[in-house]
């Protein structure tokens, strides 16, 4: 993985490269913000990275929030474990789960065992935000390529309501007999799916399958499609992702 950072005012520009996946956002200098409403209360956002990435190359993101409505936000940026990934010949890298074929497409074979396995460490880390005293309406998991395949597991399979769950470039993970498992509150937590068009790692086509698979069950998906766009974050996907987990946060009355 190589990280490269270029500092240039008033805009600076950070790339982020790692093994299968590349990561490009621009970040524009924020202007001073009014003071937050008393009224807002402590939320979290757990941003899950891509394929050989780690969660320290990604916390930069954070810096794009600046409404005054993030000032009680806490951020998470965990990284993967290392394992074995079959789509590079068995090179050990972080990964949360193997995938087996790159790239990657609707009917890709999937690693479901690996997927609950990861899900499993995800809602720990929900459960222990939570237990501190935040509100799940107030938590929103995030998460980029693989990132965004186990956000979206992870939101569908916890057993309440969350704030959210947005998925940047991502893919279903495990087979539709998943939906069955899906409990009633976890059917409430809104989903916000995210692609670029010209995607050749994830295609575009791989995004596509998601949405009509989570309406057939019940859960309300917005699909947004960023045409010339290929395997990576851009401005107005962030842009679109503060405002998106803005108007969803809870008060504390």
């Amino acid at each position: 993985m190589k990280v490269l950072f270029l500092l240039a005012k008033p805009i600076a520009l950070v790339a982020i490269t790692f093994t299968s996946t590349s990561l490009l956002i621009l970040f524009f200098q924020p202007h001073p913000s009014p003071q937050r409403p008393d009224s807002m209360a402590r939320s979290f956002v757990l941003w899950l990275h891509g394929l050989g990435d780690s969660g320290p190359a990604n916390e930069p993101i954070k810096t794009f929030f600046t409404s005054p409505e993030f000032r009680n936000t806490s951020w998470s940026f965990p990284s993967a474990p290392s394992n074995r990934v079959s789509c590079n010949r068995g090179a050990v890298m972080p990964s949360w789960f193997d995938i087996h074929e790159i790239p990657v497409a609707a009917e890709s074979p999937k690693d479901e065992n690996g997927v609950l396995k990861a899900v499993q460490n995800v809602h720990a880390m929900i459960d222990k935000e939570v237990a501190s005293g935040t509100n799940p309406e107030n938590v929103f998991v995030c998460g980029f390529s693989q990132g965004g395949a186990l956000t979206l597991a992870s939101v569908l399979l916890y057993p309440r309501t969350l704030g959210g769950g947005a998925i940047f470039s991502g893919w279903v993970p495990f087979n539709s007999s998943i939906v069955e498992h899906i409990q009633p509150d976890a059917k409430k937590t809104p989903i916000l799916w995210s692609h670029g068009m010209a995607d050749g790692t994830v295609l575009f086509e791989a995004g596509q399958a998601g949405p009509p698979l989570l309406e057939q069950a019940g859960i309300s998906c917005e699909f947004k499609a960023y045409p010339g766009l290929g395997h990576s974050i851009s401005n107005a996907e962030l842009q679109y992702l503060e405002s998106w987990i803005k108007t969803r946060l809870q008060s504390s009355s």
